[in-house]
């Protein structure tokens, strides 16, 4: 079986944005949007089509984080990272949840889609991780280790081999994004205090 050379590009591309995230480099972004507007050819081929939506929306979230990180750098070129209210976290996995629920029965009601509510549940949970991410929250690498763990059974279901295993390595990155944001933020506060 060969390869789709599309789905290795922008595999290639994505890890390289998730690997730049977890080094708070604002140059994430850039690889993020290439590899967002690759992947909408191959999830739209895999008729997952709350996927396609979600990377269409990515443009502009990947636009703005851009945006939003460039005037949060420290010194180094780094982006500072900011603490999370637990009532704001509850509150955006709350609108997340029920976001999915509401794309997931459109989907299933509407479309062909392969997998309309879980396709769906990943997308809205994946713009909720996005929008922390957004808002520079050691929280989001939390968020995003859940949701690749189940994305990557999703792959795996829809033979898109190649991005299973991106996400199973995403898992990793999200791991360590998420030890080195906390100890970005622990230096931050040593420092201010």
């Amino acid at each position: 079986m060969t390869l789709p050379l599309h789905e290795l590009i922008a595999a290639t591309l994505s890890a390289t944005s998730v690997w730049l995230g977890t080094r708070r480099s604002p140059w994430c972004y850039p690889a993020g949007l290439v590899s967002v507007c690759v992947y909408i050819w191959v999830y739209f081929g895999a008729r997952l089509y709350s996927e396609v939506l979600l990377q269409c929306i990515w443009i502009g979230m990947l636009v703005l984080g851009w945006w939003r990180w460039r005037h949060h750098l420290d010194r180094s070129g780094h982006v500072r990272v900011a603490p999370l209210p637990a009532r704001d976290a509850v509150l955006h996995l709350a609108i997340g949840i029920a976001c999915g629920l509401a794309l997931g029965y459109a989907m299933a009601t509407h479309t062909p889609a392969a997998l309309p509510w879980l396709d769906a549940m990943l997308t809205t949970l994946s713009l909720v991780a996005q929008f922390w991410q957004n808002r520079r929250h050691a929280a989001t690498w939390s968020l995003w280790i859940a949701v690749d763990l189940v994305y990557i059974g999703m792959f795996v279901n829809k033979h898109l081999f190649v991005t299973a295993v991106l996400y199973t390595g995403f898992v990793g990155l999200a791991a360590k994004g998420l030890r080195d944001w906390r100890r970005a933020a622990q230096m931050q506060e040593n420092a201010a205090g």
